[in-house]
């Protein structure tokens, strides 16, 4: 198939080193990938909007000197501003929705050379650990298609896993880059509070919370990526000191004897599945076997109490989220302008008092410090990336009688009254069950990667994270290689796909 049927055989900097000894040109690199999409995307339905022709103009003209000159991309439909192309934020609200600039993260990944070829799937506001909005359709998980690629990252983990692009544009503001970097069996680093651009149009997204990143397949391309778009920006909320050298370097650099502190048990108390507890434990055992002190410990924190600060936030801003449609629609919002469950969502945000979600927000400085003072003990804090392997495509929706019972307290506007039920007490733990453990560096503001270690016996991905010390994704980076140097991942891919009568390895 295509121009360059070696071209899934690399990452992204193999890519930009083919370009640069002109073994092969980016416009053969754009038709190979624009033809992977065409062939793959109809299965997987990870790519919303097409960017070919302006794809096939960059590769014409002379690129940037950046690492990924030439490299194929794809950036996540959320928040990551392109000027003159839609940004519908999965959401139909923003349907027709045209912004008239580049968000500075957008202009950093031009600056690196890489050449945007369409936006990927996510759901509506990027509010699931899954990628199913109304307005688009489910995203697919390359793995096994009856399975979601996790959310709110899915389709760019979904497009890298098949092999459509070596690396893509993603957002975590509560694991949005490392539960579809587990699901899907790829690299997904949430970097630091302030380390990445959030500017022209955002400061502290969701309370400072939310990070813009990649998701990768190689450890390397992770490095160099956050080299190419790290350091501050006009008007930027939070300020990190730069790294003491490039993360391209770092990865070369031993990481020593670590010690890691490794917990199986979910925050909120529900099960943890057999197979991301085998993850850690057959991670504990290679990290031993490389000479680093491992414990069983966790930090002291009321993961309920926790998992309620979060659901504050996160309803708060919803409700804000719906307010501010009224600069995109030229009116007030209204309930068809929504999903049910973010309309419901909104309501139930609009309950709370300004002194409820100042001393929500309040515990999210408790666990920094807590973490703080669990990090002069230990090195890096490992658990599963989720309680869960990959669940089933609508398993995770409301369910009918869920929805017969939102539809009558939207129409009502019944916030109040469901909040007075008791039902957010229930839904801030029930809402996490199958993914408690990547809240908290969202909380704390900490570097925390999913390195893909383990594969289920039916063969699907199950990643394990590491939380590191506020601002030191130096010594996740140089862990990260040395692991995948130890047991190499970049090779193990998803089935062929079969589409439109042919197979496309991947």
């Amino acid at each position: 198939m295509g121009r360059f049927k070696e071209y899934h055989k690399f990452d992204g900097l193999g890519l930009a080193e083919l370009v640069r000894k002109k073994e092969v040109s980016p416009e053969e690199i754009c038709e190979e990938a624009i033809e992977r999409i065409e062939l793959l995307n109809p299965g997987l339905n990870a790519v919303v909007t097409k960017m070919y022709d302006q794809a096939r103009e960059t590769a014409r003209r002379p690129l940037p000197d950046g690492p990924f000159a030439g490299v194929p991309f794809l950036l996540k439909d959320l928040i990551a501003a392109v000027a003159g192309v839609p940004l519908t934020n999965g959401s139909k609200a923003f349907k027709n929705y045209i912004p008239d600039h580049d968000s500075e993260l957008v202009k950093r990944f031009r600056q690196a050379g890489l050449v945007f070829l369409g936006k990927t799937n996510t759901p509506e506001f990027g509010l699931l650990g899954y990628t199913e909005p109304e307005l688009h359709g489910a995203t697919r998980n390359p793995w096994n298609i009856d399975h979601t690629p996790g959310g709110s990252s899915g389709g760019s983990a979904a497009a890298v896993a098949s092999g459509m692009v070596p690396i893509a544009s993603g957002g975590d503001g509560g694991g949005s880059i490392r539960i579809p970097a587990s699901n899907c069996g790829l690299f997904g680093l949430k970097v630091t509070r302030g380390r990445n651009p959030t500017g022209p149009q955002y400061g502290a997204i969701w309370q400072g919370a939310v990070i813009e990143n990649v998701i990768t397949r190689s450890v390397r391309d992770s490095a160099a990526a956050l080299d190419a778009i790290s350091g501050r920006d006009i008007g930027a909320p939070y300020y990190l000191p730069d790294p003491d050298m490039p993360y391209l370097k770092e990865i070369e650099q031993s990481p020593g004897s670590l010690k890691i502190a490794f917990n199986m048990h979910s925050p909120v108390d529900r099960e943890v599945h057999p197979e991301c507890i085998k993850a850690v434990e057959d991670t504990v055992d290679l990290l031993q076997k490389l000479g680093h002190k491992l414990e069983p410990a966790e930090p002291e924190i009321d993961g309920k109490k926790l998992a309620g600060s979060y659901l504050a936030m996160y309803l708060g801003e919803i409700a804000a989220d719906i307010d501010e449609l009224r600069t995109v629609l030229g009116r007030k919002a209204r309930q068809s302008d929504v999903e049910m469950l973010t309309w419901t969502l909104g309501l139930l945000g609009r309950t709370y008092s300004a002194g409820y979600f100042v001393k929500a927000m309040r515990e999210w400085g408790i666990a920094s410090r807590i973490m703080g003072r669990f990090n002069e003990k230990y090195d890096l804090y490992l658990t599963p990336t989720t309680a869960y392997p990959p669940v089933k495509i609508g398993e995770l929706k409301p369910r009918p009688a869920e929805r017969i019972l939102m539809n009558g307290v939207n129409k009502l506007g019944l916030g109040r009254l469901l909040k007075a039920s008791g039902i957010i007490d229930v839904l801030a733990v029930e809402s996490l069950s199958k993914t408690p453990f990547t809240q908290l560096a969202n909380f704390t503001g900490q570097p925390a990667m999913s390195v893909p270690l383990h594969w289920t016996a039916d063969g699907l991905p199950c990643g394990v994270q590491f939380i590191g010390r506020f601002g030191d994704e130096a010594t996740l980076f140089r862990l990260a290689a040395q692991l995948e140097k130890e047991k190499p991942w970049f090779d193990r891919r998803p089935p062929p796909h079969i589409s439109k009568s042919k197979e496309v390895p991947v």
